[in-house]
């Protein structure tokens, strides 16, 4: 198989997630953002480009408003400013909405994204299923991402079922789910990782019942 060529995605690793009003649950913040960082090391020492992406909204706003504390880089991330290919802003759940990001990565000759950051439940999500249609491979780091408790109408979902359940769907149709040593290892190698289908999925787990 030919060696992918990866660019490394680094969703809204914002400190609205650790110290705003939506803080990471689960895996643990500490150790997601460790993950990222180790991710964005790896990348950067394989010629890998890295993309920061912020999300950011009027300054009125509650959560991510322009200039704010909460939506500055956490710190760990803002160190790799400078050194990044390109970063992005955005206003919409998917990295691709509203900006460049598509364009700049055919012109970079990429055509696998690595997803890391935040929240699972949301961005993390639509950019993978927004990636489908564009013909990007996608790759999830389980523990460099990171979901939110539930609470509303429809129903509540804490924070390790709704990121446990989301990897396992993201894995069935939308993108190779691993870990970071696991991808920091195929990076090194240039190997590509596979994802599961649906079908084989569904089969699977009916044989569980």
């Amino acid at each position: 198989m030919t060696a992918p060529h990866r660019a490394l995605i680094v969703i809204d690793a914002q400190q609205e997630y650790f110290d705003g009003l939506l803080p990471i649950q689960y895996p643990a913040r500490d150790d997601s953002i460790a993950s990222i960082q180790t991710a964005i090391n790896t990348a950067q020492q394989t010629g890998t480009l890295v993309v920061l992406v912020q999300h950011e909204l009027p300054a009125e706003a509650p959560v991510f408003a322009s200039g704010s504390a909460t939506w500055q880089n956490h710190p760990e991330v803002a160190a790799h400013e400078n050194a990044a290919a390109k970063r992005i802003s955005k206003q919409f759940s998917s990295i691709f909405a509203d900006t460049d990001l598509e364009a700049w990565l055919r012109e970079q000759g990429i055509d696998t994204i690595t997803l890391v950051g935040y929240m699972t439940n949301n961005c993390v999500i639509a950019s993978a299923a927004a990636a489908e249609p564009l013909g990007f491979a996608v790759e999830v780091l389980s523990d460099a991402t990171g979901a939110i408790d539930l609470f509303n109408d429809a129903g509540t979902a804490p924070a390790r079922q709704v990121h446990e359940t989301l990897m396992a769907l993201l894995h069935s149709n939308w993108a190779a789910v691993i870990d970071t040593e696991t991808w920091t290892a195929a990076l090194r190698t240039g190997e590509p990782l596979t994802k599961n289908d649906l079908i084989t999925s569904a089969a699977q787990g009916r044989s569980t019942r």
